[in-house]
């Protein structure tokens, strides 16, 4: 038993590429209405024109609260509601911590966790009048465990975990769902793979990574659940894995 994800309005943030692109091609395909909301206003206006759906495109930096406050308004001016976030946009800096810059480090921890609270806390509100929808967070593996290569970004996803596993508690009775997916490696931009020859390599030929409509997918699975089912914590990892 699935639960139609037909006319809700979704919004994904870091929409332009990756993970948020996969999910809005998928996500259209069902029938939902999107918003889509990045830095690159060329990528994701591309992105729309080939959409079999409404769709309302915004470049937003989620480090800047206002662009936060306005996405969120300007969805419900559109389309009237807010029935799903997906607060997908991050940055991955991983090396070690002693050489690396201590400013790019801030700035990761703004957009992971920050800009996370940010986006749900504004939309929390609309979905409560609504009478419910769902937060899906874009975790990791590393906020599963420690991973020695990436301090500050491991730290990151444990601070987003904690986050998603707290706030689904305290928004249960609202008939909000708050879930978190953690993928291992994904072949995109975030792990510096473009070139499409090369992402197939990863994903299809040495197993070592996921592709972003693998992530996709189980998003779509996390949100057609009936709405009595919560998948607080799904993990996906490639074939070959380091951890």
């Amino acid at each position: 038993m699935s639960n139609s994800l037909a006319e809700k309005v979704v919004i994904i943030t870091g929409a332009s590429s990756g993970i948020g692109a996969a999910c809005a091609r998928l996500l259209a395909r069902e029938g939902c209405k999107l918003t889509l909301a990045a830095r690159s206003l060329d990528k994701m206006e591309k992105l729309a024109d080939e959409l079999p759906a409404e769709s309302l495109v915004l470049r937003a930096d989620m480090t800047q609260p206002a662009d936060i406050e306005n996405m969120v308004q300007h969805t419900v001016e559109r389309f009237g509601r807010i029935d799903v976030l997906l607060a997908n946009a991050g940055v991955y800096i991983p090396g070690q911590f002693a050489e690396g810059d201590i400013d790019a480090y801030s700035t990761m921890l703004n957009l992971n966790v920050s800009a996370v609270m940010r986006c749900a806390h504004a939309v929390i509100p609309t979905m409560r009048a609504g009478g419910g929808g769902d937060i899906v967070v874009t975790s990791s593996i590393s906020g599963h465990m420690d991973i020695v290569g990436e301090p500050v970004y491991s730290a990151s996803k444990n601070a987003v975990q904690t986050f998603v596993h707290t706030l689904r508690r305290q928004l249960a009775g609202d008939g909000i769902r708050v879930m978190s997916i953690a993928p291992g490696p994904v072949a995109n931009p975030m792990q510096k793979l473009y070139d499409p020859e090369e992402i197939k390599r990863a994903v299809e030929v040495t197993g070592s990574h996921l592709a972003s409509e693998d992530c996709a997918e189980a998003i779509l699975f996390m949100l057609s659940r009936p709405r009595h089912v919560t998948i607080r914590d799904l993990v996906l990892l490639p074939q070959i894995s380091r951890v």
